[in-house]
């Protein structure tokens, strides 16, 4: 249940968010989509804004994997491309299944036309997600935000924490795993007012929700339910911050 709770927490906006998308092309009703009627028309351009949505996170995390160092502009724009692909199928799928299969010189026709839609929807979560260089706080430098998923480049770091060889890098967002020493992303993050608080673990200010202590060991609950341990070594210094 807690991790449907986070789930929803990083990702449930932004598929409300397409879903308004879809609610306002089912009123807008483009490519004499208008003759399904309601509410089969919002049901169509919503289910498939979902689809959308939900091939948009898995592009993201797949050039997170892939392509860690494109620019979030040609991100976004390869994402458009990669979108469209499972949203044409379900389209000529959906066609199929009322019983009127595209021919398949007519396939790249109907790619181009979920295209127009997918580079405008992904056209304008860019600008949404794209930070106001006037107006932003300084945040994490980019030896650690070119690493992560696009979708997470921009949201605000929770905390960090290695496991092994890698750092799992918690956001508001969600969070993502990545090739990176701990002590090399704390570097990047010099800019943002947090502590390491075990060796394991650094987590920024902000985050922090409640601290607790018992049994000789602290934690420090966090946003989104994460739970970041304190060792002895660090807590004097946090207690003296005043975190604990």
């Amino acid at each position: 249940m807690q991790r449907l709770i986070d789930w929803l927490k990083a990702h449930g906006a932004g598929y409300m968010f397409v879903a308004g998308i879809g609610t306002f092309l089912a009123i807008l009703a483009p490519y004499n989509t208008g003759g399904l009627g309601w509410p089969w028309v919002w049901i169509y351009w919503v289910s498939l804004m979902i689809l959308g949505g939900a091939s948009g996170n898995a592009a993201a995390w797949l050039l997170g994997r892939l392509a860690p160092g494109l620019t979030p502009l040609a991100a976004y724009t390869a994402i458009a491309f990669m979108v469209a692909v499972p949203v044409s199928a379900a389209v000529i799928a959906l066609q199929a299944a009322v019983g009127f299969t595209p021919p398949f010189v007519q396939w790249p026709v109907i790619y181009g036309f979920v295209l127009v839609i997918s580079g405008g929807v992904t056209a304008l979560t860019y600008l949404l997600d794209r930070p106001d260089d006037a107006n932003t706080a300084p945040g994490a430098g980019r030896a650690l935000t070119d690493k992560l998923p696009v979708r997470l480049r921009t949201a605000d770091i929770l905390a960090l924490q290695s496991e092994d060889h890698y750092l799992r890098v918690h956001t508001a967002r969600g969070d993502a795993l990545i090739l990176m020493r701990l002590s090399d992303a704390m570097a990047a993050v010099e800019n943002l007012e947090g502590a390491q608080t075990h060796r394991s673990w650094w987590v920024a200010r902000t985050a922090i929700e409640n601290a607790e202590k018992s049994g000789g060991r602290a934690e420090l609950t966090l946003t989104g339910g994460i739970t970041a341990p304190v060792s002895r070594s660090f807590y004097p210094l946090l207690r003296e911050k005043g975190w604990i």
